[in-house]
């Protein structure tokens, strides 16, 4: 009970720290009480490539310019869950690459295993829809696991389920190039495969069978649409926002996001800001950060750890100076409308994309989640509409998969086959 206090009492000074002395106290309390009532989900972090670096902890609380994620941060902004992603970069596609990727991927898998054990008194695995409500009465930190790129499978069917025994409940098809699933949005050679490969739809049917979501962002166009037709169950854009405000090939048209809700998945909103407001073309600051974003596109497979860090730490440092151009949640929220109006508010959540990218002028880290519910109580969002976005919808689209998965064979069954 204490905690649960403790808990309140942080997302109640968050909301005020963002809020002008001027403003009616109402739409406050309102958020308030809502954010502290929902089951609060945010679908995609790339904190676990911090992680594997020596001396970095999750317990600890750090600064945004140093992570956006750890178990202190979640409690103090009312985050009950994170998918934590497996994140691997694209490479010349050998078997020497395949079989570094593959460990790689497998050392991220053994420091998420390692924290949830060194840490269970703060945080517990979660591997179904149903344990998130079990696990936030606990008053503990609810962490999920997700793949983005399925390059670490290389082209052995046989490693998807070898990753959802690893726990691992979704995959991102493909990152920012074509692999041997799929065709990348973000590519700039041509097709390779016009959407989905004769591998990927291998892997779209076992991962209906075993009960894997399937993630369609950065993917290309034409690779959603066919993942959508192949797919028995309904799919997720787990950090992906909406072309018609950002046209961004990482967003979802109006024709994919319809076409998403009626298969019943749901796209989660992303806190990157080019992927909510289209940058200013003119400024230092882009000039800059398209530059950088050039070289590590090209050179991403040749940097070690300490060249890619001085990277990102230039990449943050320009952003910080052009923060007054920097989209906020309010420009969040104007993406959430739009797929409102467009299919329904049961096809929208958030997908931060915390420690890969996103971060917002008055959301820098998950502490300050509850500025978001805070502008959806003042637009007029309903408790109920708000609850489906941080994370009701996302559980029905998981229960959803999980329900047509391939139910394990009895034991009377085996015995007798």
């Amino acid at each position: 009970m204490i905690k649960k206090a403790l808990t309140i009492c942080l997302i109640a000074s968050v909301l005020m720290s963002f809020t002008n002395t001027g403003d009616s106290k109402k739409p406050l309390k309102k958020a308030h009480r809502i954010h502290q009532k929902c089951l609060t989900v945010d679908t995609h972090c790339d904190t676990p490539m911090l992680m594997i670096k020596p001396g970095f902890s999750v317990r600890d609380e750090h600064k945004a310019s140093k992570s956006r994620v750890d178990l202190p941060r979640m409690k103090s902004g009312g985050l009950d869950a994170m998918f934590f992603a497996v994140y691997t970069g694209q490479k010349p596609r050998n078997d020497e690459n395949y079989n570094k990727t593959c460990k790689l991927a497998n050392q991220m898998l053994d420091s998420i295993h390692a924290m949830l054990n060194k840490d269970s008194d703060l945080a517990t695995l979660a591997l179904k829809a149903d344990d998130l409500a079990r696990i936030e009465k606990t008053g503990k930190r609810a962490i999920y696991i997700g793949m983005e790129n399925g390059f670490p499978l290389a082209k052995d069917i046989s490693r998807v389920e070898e990753f959802y025994k690893r726990g691992v409940r979704y995959i991102t098809l493909c990152h920012s190039y074509h692999n041997d699933i799929c065709d990348s949005s973000s590519d700039g050679k041509p097709a390779e495969h016009n959407g989905v490969s004769e591998f990927g739809k291998q892997v779209i049917a076992e991962m209906n069978r075993l009960g894997i979501m399937i993630d369609v962002s950065h993917a290309s166009d034409k690779s959603f649409f066919d993942a959508v037709e192949l797919s028995k169950t309904p799919i997720i854009a787990s950090h992906s926002s909406v072309r018609a405000i950002a046209k961004n090939d990482r967003n979802l048209t109006d024709e994919m996001i319809q076409k998403l809700a009626e298969k019943g998945g749901v796209i989660q909103i992303c806190l990157l800001d080019a992927y909510l407001k289209e940058p200013d073309t003119t400024t230092f600051q882009y000039t800059e950060v398209k530059r950088l974003r050039k070289f590590y596109r090209a050179n991403s497979d040749k940097l070690n750890d300490k060249e890619k860090e001085a990277l990102f730490q230039e990449w943050d440092g320009l952003k910080a100076k052009d923060l007054k151009n920097m989209p906020g949640v309010k420009e969040l929220v104007d993406h959430i409308d739009h797929v409102k109006n467009l299919a329904g508010i049961d096809y929208v959540g958030i997908g931060s994309d915390f420690d890969g990218g996103g971060g917002l002028r008055d959301c820098a880290d998950v502490s300050q989640f509850p500025n978001i519910t805070l502008e959806l109580v003042r637009r007029g969002y309903s408790e109920k509409e708000i609850r489906k976005i941080w994370g009701g919808n996302l559980l029905r689209v998981f229960r959803e998969v999980e329900n047509q998965a391939e139910k394990p064979k009895s034991v009377h069954h085996l015995a007798n086959n």
